[in-house]
């Protein structure tokens, strides 16, 4: 679902590389994984690729080697370190300390910046000095930068620096020396950068100076990995996709120009090596940074992705961007981990233009085939994810919407919760993916009861063996992620779509209703099917189960979401019911995090005064019927007249509105505020609604 950079933790961890000191090895280079000799890479293995330094091929290859540092340096920054880890310098001290030890380095910064032990205080002294001086650093071993970057102590060096480099743009009259020291950097870098984007150590300094020249933070979650549950959330429409924010957190002045440059001239560098970078994992994530990076930047992303495919010509023309020769090539790459990874990111950046010529010269009359590949699914995913009309729906459905059982049955549940959620958000086949999934699940001469539990637990059902229609709800079996996220969204379908889901949720036993609100995904569902159009009686029916145990389930994290939800959904009485449940455990509950409910639901006001309680939560009922009378829509209004207002899933834009006029209403219906009839919404109130 994309990777994150705890691979590069990952491989510093892996083999005993941490940052914390052996004790056997306590003295200089104890473990020799800082020395080198000629010939050798910079993470001290032989390796076939060039070296860091350009070099043509018939001149002879050259590496740095790394010399001895001075004893009487090592004592002095033994001593510096002392007296930093000491505390008991003042910050001006402080300050003067940097300067002076940074002077030191002068001519040495490689062997410093690698040397296990001295590169722990020099970080320290980049990030506590003045901008000259850090500059100064930088500038001095902009020569030997990428040798830095790669190696295991040096790299966070680097990363401390460039880090020290994003605090101080936060100083306009800094910006003009970094970006000097930035340029000579990048100079260097795109001279060569096909070791540092494949090296585990580089990989990550690099992506963290793509973060400084686009001005986001360098930990940035958006840029600087890829976590898969934002990913799938992007994927299931819980969250807007990335390319379509207009939000980037920018923390200090960006380097437009140096960013582009950078980028186009690695890539230029590296056309001999584009097959290698293709299918390596550190270079894979670097790229997709860069990618991410340049979203908006559509001319940029027209040269560089095609380059990224293989494409040797120059660009064209719309619908002449990628060359038909590297068609099958593609295909066969999405099979391989770290392209796979890459194209998910180029399926999501790409302008619409490349992406509708991708779609029709790569994808299209091959997606069911890549749909069972481990790793080519993914890719599937996000084409689906990122369609751009109905029309691509038409041909996506054509290839997949008669597959969904087989899809179930090779695992490949992502696949369908894409398909499904990218029907929803175009408004294409709502009906047909709804039969499409029961029937995947339940056959034409079974009870529809049966389809929600065997979606919460796919993997448990399609893995048994014989007779299917045999399978049980299994116990102690912890509900499939991908099945609740499907349930998910088939409950923000029209009401008319899903009745086969809504008769199967409904139907469900009591004890299974009460162990599906205590997993994490499961109360997802419930909260889900609480919060769709589904009838008040529908719903009533679901939250009733649950009498007895919402004391329990609002000690859970999950389940106080919940308890909330079925609060929300439930008539006067059923809310009188779970007050009263709450109350037995308020004081457990006030010490816990989900204690939030003991507030909301106003627990403390049905203790001490139940009737009055019971009084206000009657008005807020009718507040809220006469707000839907005037404002909601005949199909809201038929479809909530005998419950409390829930929130709307869709469209997202009323959701919003009407979540805020329900903490209006709460906020004036307030506990204390003594209530003996019905309280009527003011004019005022009803204007700014209609406003909105």
């Amino acid at each position: 679902m994309g990777e994150d950079n705890q691979s590069y933790k990952h491989g510093r961890n892996k083999k005993g590389m941490g940052r914390k000191a052996k004790k056997e090895s306590f003295g200089f280079d104890g473990d020799n994984s800082n020395k080198y000799v000629s010939g050798a890479g910079i993470d001290g293995t032989m390796k076939g690729r060039k070296s860091w330094q350009h070099h043509n091929a018939s001149e002879p290859q050259t590496s740095v080697v790394r010399k001895q540092v001075d004893p009487e340096l090592v004592k002095y920054f033994s001593e510096i370190a002392n007296l930093f880890e000491s505390n008991e310098v003042e910050l001006e001290e402080r300050s003067v300390l940097c300067r002076s030890a940074l002077e030191e380095t002068r001519g040495k910064e490689f062997e410093l910046a690698t040397d296990y032990i001295i590169s722990h205080t020099l970080q320290m002294l980049l990030e506590g000095c003045d901008v000259d001086h850090l500059c100064g650093f930088l500038r001095g071993c902009a020569e030997v930068f990428p040798a830095i970057a790669m190696d295991r102590s040096g790299s966070h060096v680097a990363e401390s620096a460039l880090k020290s480099l994003a605090m101080h743009l936060q100083d306009e009259q800094a910006y003009s020396v970094v970006e000097e020291t930035l340029t000579m950097i990048c100079k260097v870098i795109v001279d060569n950068p096909v070791d540092l984007m494949c090296n585990c150590y580089g990989s990550h300094v690099l992506r963290s100076l793509l973060c400084v020249c686009k001005g986001v933070p360098l930990d940035s979650s958006g840029f600087h990995r890829a976590k898969p549950s934002i990913i799938l959330a992007e994927r299931l429409n819980l969250n807007a996709p990335r390319s379509d924010r207009n939000d980037t957190p920018y923390s200090h002045p960006a380097f437009p120009d140096l960013l582009k440059s950078l980028i186009s001239e690695m890539l230029r560098c590296s056309k001999n090596d584009i097959k290698m970078l293709q299918t390596d994992q550190y270079s894979s994530l670097v790229l997709q940074t860069a990618l991410k990076l340049l979203v908006g930047h559509d001319q940029e992303l027209l040269k560089i992705i095609p380059t990224l495919l293989g494409c040797s010509k120059e660009n064209v023309g719309e619908g002449n961007l990628i060359e038909m020769t590297v068609v099958g090539d593609v295909l066969e790459l999405t099979k391989e981990t770290a392209f796979s990874h890459l194209m998910e990111v180029i399926l999501e950046v790409a302008p619409e233009s490349l992406y509708n010529e991708m779609f029709t010269k790569v994808f299209k009359n091959a997606l069911f085939k890549l749909s069972t590949h481990h790793c080519a699914n993914f890719v599937i995913q996000a084409l689906i994810s990122h369609a751009r009309n109905q029309d691509q729906m038409v041909l996506i459905w054509e290839e997949l919407g008669a597959k969904f059982r087989e899809l179930f049955e090779m695992g490949r549940a992502g696949v369908i919760a894409a398909l499904i959620a990218a029907n929803q958000r175009l408004h294409t086949h709502e009906r047909k993916c709804c039969q499409a999934l029961s029937a995947a699940v339940c056959s034409t001469n079974e009870s529809a009861r049966c389809i929600v539990p065997r979606i919460l637990f796919l993997e448990s059902y399609f893995s048994c063996g014989g007779d299917r229609s045999n399978w049980n709800w299994p116990n102690g079996v912890k509900m499939h992620v991908i099945g609740s996220l499907i349930l998910q969204a088939v409950f923000r379908f029209q009401s008319e779509h899903i009745q086969p889901f809504i008769t199967s949720i409904t139907s469900m036993e009591a004890d299974h209703v009460f162990e599906t609100a205590k997993d994490a995904g499961g109360a997802r569902v419930i909260e889900a099917f609480l919060s769709s159009n589904a009838s008040g009686k529908q719903k009533h029916r679901l939250v009733v189960k649950l009498r007895g145990h919402f004391g329990e389930l609002s000690m859970h994290s999950s389940g106080s979401f919940t308890v909330e939800k079925c609060f929300t959904a439930g008539s006067l009485s059923l809310r009188e019911a779970i007050a009263s449940e709450l109350s037995a455990v308020q004081i457990e509950l006030s010490k816990t995090k989900q204690g939030f409910l003991l507030r909301k639901l106003d627990i403390d006001g049905f203790s001490a005064r139940p009737d009055q309680w019971k009084l206000r939560q009657s008005s807020k009922q009718s507040t809220y019927k006469e707000f839907y009378a005037t404002f909601g829509s005949s199909e809201t209004n038929s479809s909530k007249k005998d419950t409390f207002l829930a929130d709307s899933s869709k469209p997202a834009s009323n959701s919003n509105n009407i979540k805020t006029m329900r903490e209006e209403i709460d906020h004036c219906l307030g506990s204390a505020a003594p209530v003996y009839e019905p309280v009527r919404l003011k004019a005022p109130l009803r204007t700014r609604r209609a406003a909105k």
